[in-house]
């Protein structure tokens, strides 16, 4: 299926990626933009960041970051409410919900702010229409994980159970995005195997400690510790390049599909009925909160990408990553939901 690959994303476009890391400083030191210091009306009050997946999901550990340096920031509360469930449509409704002052934020992943825009025949709402963008955050690259005590210890000796065995072997997703990740990968190694849908990353991680499936693609974000000590086994990291974090673990491409280069990613966004210059000041307080030493401490710990995009890019990259989630959808042969 190699000449079906679609080309490679965003994502591996070192050009971009450049673009990205070039907005994201000029958003922080324009002298033209207004700041959070300058806006003194902004925020007025407290803050709520509201997260589609419940605790532990790599979107949630970044919410929660930001949350605490934009609230020492602004010396207001900033809470994280979780509200997982639906596909991320509960936690989408309650930030679209008023008002529309900015004080309530969306720290939304791939899968509600695109990929539901590529896999539902009826979704509740538009991720470009009813959002409007504040900044790409981070973006980070997955692992294929098995139980600890799984007899499968390469990522080749799951991939040949799974063909000797069709529709045997199940795997977990924590959403929409990383279920077409998982069919994806079917279709790319030849192979049948079972979905079972979980509220989110983290329950889909701990299905797999516990044995309840056979095997899941996840943000390494929420699995790193748990690999590291030995919780789970990780069979592949899905990036060009070796982890820092389990620099033992073999790359996709080392562990022969090259071409299959699954990432996850956080952004922030409003709703679209927010005042521009709310959203501009937003943008501000992020890229502001992303210099704290907490945060790029946190990151480079985790070989993860602090993007911190312009809004204007991050739109871009929305609609490219839309794009391209409906060519998997075709690849890969799954209904629309």
């Amino acid at each position: 299926m190699q000449d079906q690959t679609p080309a490679p994303p965003p994502h591996v476009d070192r050009r971009r990626l450049l673009l990205l890391l070039g907005a994201g400083a000029a958003l922080a030191g324009a002298a033209g933009r207004p700041s959070f210091a300058q806006a003194s009306a902004f925020p007025s009050h407290a803050m709520r960041f509201i997260v589609p997946f419940p605790p532990g999901s790599g979107t949630d550990i970044t919410a929660r970051l930001f949350a605490r340096s934009v609230g020492d920031l602004t010396g207001q509360s900033v809470t994280v409410e979780n509200k997982p469930g639906g596909n991320g449509f509960i936690g989408v409704q309650t930030a679209l919900n008023p008002p529309h002052d900015g004080h309530t934020v969306f720290i939304g992943s791939n899968s509600t702010l695109t990929t539901n825009a590529a896999t539902f025949r009826k979704l509740p709402y538009d991720p470009l229409a009813d959002f409007a963008p504040i900044t790409l955050l981070s973006r980070g690259a997955c692992l294929v994980i098995v139980p600890a005590n799984s007899p499968h210890r390469t990522l080749e000796q799951l991939v040949a159970d799974a063909r000797s065995r069709p529709g045997k072997l199940n795997y977990a997703s924590g959403s929409m995005s990383y279920m077409l990740y998982s069919e994806w990968f079917n279709e790319m190694a030849k192979m049948k195997t079972a979905g079972i849908n979980y509220k989110g990353a983290g329950e889909a991680v701990n299905a797999v400690m516990t044995g309840e499936v056979d095997f899941a693609v996840v943000d390494a974000t929420g699995a790193n510790e748990l690999a590291r000590s030995g919780r789970v086994r990780a069979l592949a990291f899905t990036a060009p390049k070796r982890s820092i974090v389990l620099p033992g673990v073999p790359t996709i491409g080392e562990a022969g599909w090259p071409d299959y280069l699954a990432v996850n990613w956080v952004a922030a966004a409003v709703s679209s009925k927010t005042p521009a210059a709310v959203v501009e000041q937003l943008g501000a307080l992020f890229a502001k909160a992303a210099q704290t030493e907490e945060i790029q401490a946190y990151y480079r710990k985790q070989g993860t990408e602090l993007i911190m995009s312009s809004a204007a890019e991050l739109r871009r990259y929305q609609t490219d990553e839309i794009a391209r989630w409906k060519r998997l959808m075709a690849i890969t042969g799954v209904e629309l939901q």
